[in-house]
């Protein structure tokens, strides 16, 4: 079997060190390749045969968030999993927007790290749950609401297409959605796909990012 191939994108030389030891102590992940900065992670982004980078936001010169927006330019199918110190939601956004495929804070567990790796290489999305709660309580103090006004996209999906959105929105892979709605994974990215094409969107990402912003997930 072969293993994820990971880059590690992040200034600090004791983290990088702690999280090589964890991802190539597991028996399905390596290290392929580490980066301190923006610049060096583009570099290894281009040369490296690589399943994930695992990137933090601040680092010297040309900072994450804009090496991710570059990556995903570059190479769209490239998996990005943002691990960062900060709290802010904002930041959150940034990522999702640019591209990620999820977001996790350096407080997160190892456990959680790892599950999140496997998830997002699988073609999930992981959002570290403090963080969809914030988004949640965030949506509801501003009075967000699941629909919109006249001609909202969001009506042209059924309600099955809008339960697979709502567990894509959660983290769900394909398989696991397909497993809890008694469906073929097949015809999950079916509806994938239908939804997508209706509200417009192009990416995983951009699934979740619309659904907490409609409020589908709670």
């Amino acid at each position: 079997m072969s293993k994820i191939r990971i880059l590690l994108a992040d200034d600090h030389a004791v983290l990088r060190a702690g999280l090589k030891l964890l991802i190539n102590g597991q028996p399905d992940m390596e290290v392929a390749g580490e980066a301190t900065t923006g610049h060096e992670t583009l570099v290894a982004a281009r040369e490296l045969v690589l399943d994930l980078v695992l990137l933090d936001i601040s680092m010297p010169g040309m900072s994450g968030l804009e090496a991710l927006r570059q990556m995903k330019r570059e190479q769209p199918e490239l998996v990005v999993l943002v691990l960062t110190m900060h709290e802010d939601v904002d930041y959150l956004r940034q990522a999702l927007g640019a591209g990620a495929a999820g977001y996790v804070p350096k407080s997160a567990a190892d456990v959680e790290l790892l599950s999140a790796l496997r998830a997002v290489v699988r073609g999930g999305v992981y959002i570290h749950p403090s963080h969809t709660k914030t988004l949640l309580e965030e949506m509801l103090s501003q009075g967000k609401t699941v629909r919109g006004g006249p001609g909202d996209p969001l009506d042209a999906l059924s309600d099955r297409e809008r339960e697979v959105l709502r567990l894509v929105a959660l983290g769900h892979t394909n398989a696991q959605i397909a497993e809890q709605l008694c469906l073929s994974v097949k015809t999950v990215e079916s509806y994938r796909a239908r939804m997508m094409e209706k509200l417009g969107l192009r990416s995983r990402a951009a699934l979740v990012r619309y659904a907490l912003e409609r409020g589908l997930v709670s």
